[in-house]
């Protein structure tokens, strides 16, 4: 592209200065003539000077040689227009043929002008749409890679949970195990202040319990281990929770395990 503009501003230079000799050339014959015309007038004036002369030198001569005398200074003036008027047909037509020559001139710059404009503007498009598409894939690949990190975030911090509630099942054995006589001495009330305060930090992680007791069986988060008959529950109802489940934002850590009736 860049060797076709070069070769383009070169055909520019060379009919610019073919412009500009012409022009030269046109300035010079127009000095030529202007010079011509002047010598021409001088002439006249001369001419014109010598007739006033002899005519005072010779003021007795003949009716007939003061007649010729006036046919040939106007023989030679009507020379002098003809040669004037030849001239300025000359300029004139020249001048025309430069006009017809620039406004062509114009008229091609003017659609190598357009043209390049129009290739300009669809490069410019094609590169906005180019620019639009590429921000859109960034844009999706951005909140592609923030989903997935958030997922396996989620996901490593579940497979922490599911580790830690056996030891959460381990403190309510012992807790439930403990006599009501025992209940009141410092080393059980201790156990139950830490285990309040783990539990408070794993609800604050987003560890919550499944509610189960009570609740119709849901397969989604209840595991039926037993079913049975009950006439105070109605149908596919949990009666009864073996082992508590948890759930971690919207997965699910483990399912509760569960008595289902009728």
């Amino acid at each position: 592209m860049v060797a076709q503009e070069l070769e383009d501003m070169d055909k520019t230079i060379e009919i610019m200065k073919a412009a500009m000799e012409k022009e030269k050339q046109m300035r010079q014959e127009q000095k030529n003539m202007e010079k011509e015309e002047k010598d021409m007038q001088e002439a006249d004036n001369k001419a014109n000077t010598n007739t006033a002369e002899a005519d005072s030198e010779n003021i007795k001569t003949d009716g007939n040689e003061e007649a010729k005398m006036e046919t040939t200074k106007e023989a030679d003036i009507s020379k002098s227009s003809e040669k004037r008027v030849a001239a300025k047909t000359e300029t004139d037509e020249i001048s025309e043929e430069l006009a017809a020559e620039d406004e062509g001139k114009q008229t091609e710059d003017k659609d190598a002008k357009s043209k390049e404009l129009e290739a300009r503007d669809a490069k410019i498009a094609e590169l906005t749409d180019r620019l639009m598409r590429t921000m859109a894939e960034f844009d999706n690949y951005r909140k592609r890679t923030e989903k997935e990190k958030s997922m396996m975030f989620d996901l490593g911090v579940k497979s922490i949970l599911e580790k830690i509630l056996p030891v959460v099942d381990n403190f309510e054995r012992g807790l439930s195990s403990v006599s009501e006589e025992d209940k009141n001495s410092s080393f059980v009330q201790g156990i139950e202040l830490i285990y309040k305060q783990f539990m408070t930090i794993l609800d604050e992680i987003g560890l919550k319990p499944i509610d189960a007791v009570g609740k119709e069986f849901d397969p989604n988060l209840h595991n039926a281990v037993m079913h049975g008959e009950d006439e105070n529950l109605g149908p596919n109802i949990v009666s009864e929770e073996f082992q508590k489940g948890y759930t971690y934002h919207d997965m699910v850590v483990r399912h509760s395990m569960v008595k289902v009736v009728n």
